[in-house]
């Protein structure tokens, strides 16, 4: 029997996911005690409200996270986001930069790649934002791209490096059409395993990075 296992963070409300951006806002737009007059006695709903920044969560970022010729949310082939073979690879600890012998011998073509550093043991601390945090090397990104990966992901605060403004990994797997999923958490439970991925986000115009329930099927 296949196992679904939840590689996404829980969304609540003030939460700080990137420092420096606020954290999301949930409320009621109509609550269950106030619908009880609209509607018939004994019935009720509730019509909830979240104001948020779309870089929330556990997120993916398309090309237009980056580029303004990039496609949106809304342009987002499906079939790199849902039922896509995946590969997580363990980045040893302590380890900063990701490199590219990591992915020595793996056939990257039409796969969602997982980088599983352990950084989501931080989440939610002031550690977690550090710009000690792992991140991709520059190498590791081309070595994706070359070998046709259609997504990288990782559990920690950033692909790239934070320690200054620039950001080569975003930059160069964006130009290239491969999609980014930050923030996961969970990612040990598949690392030597074989599983499909799925990061689907909604279908919204204009909107370049969104939050996404990621989650893979392990047979």
């Amino acid at each position: 029997m296949a196992t679904v296992i939840d590689l996404s963070h829980t969304i609540e409300h003030d939460m700080i996911t990137y420092p420096g951006l606020p954290g999301p806002a949930i409320s009621d737009h109509l609550s269950r005690e106030a619908s009880r007059s609209f509607y018939a006695p004994g019935t009720e709903f509730q019509i909830g409200r979240i104001e948020m920044v779309s870089n929330t969560g556990t997120y993916l970022d398309t090309p237009s996270h980056r580029y303004p010729a990039g496609h949106d949310l809304a342009g987002l082939p499906l079939d790199h986001v849902a039922d896509v073979p995946g590969i997580c690879v363990q980045v040893p600890m302590e380890t900063t930069a990701a490199g590219p012998e990591l992915l020595a011998g793996l056939d990257l073509r039409g796969h969602a790649v997982l980088f599983a550093t352990g950084w989501d043991r931080h989440w939610r601390t002031d550690r977690y934002g550090d710009v000690a945090h792992p991140f991709l090397h520059a190498d590791t990104a081309q070595a994706l791209i070359d070998g046709g990966a259609v997504l990288a992901g990782i559990d920690s605060v950033n692909i790239d490096d934070t320690s200054g403004n620039a950001r080569p990994i975003h930059s160069a797997l964006l130009a290239a059409g491969v999609l980014i999923v930050e923030h996961m958490t969970g990612l040990d439970q598949l690392v030597g395993r074989s599983f499909r991925f799925f990061a689907v986000p909604p279908k919204v115009r204009g909107m370049g990075t969104f939050p996404v329930r990621a989650l893979a099927i392990v047979a």
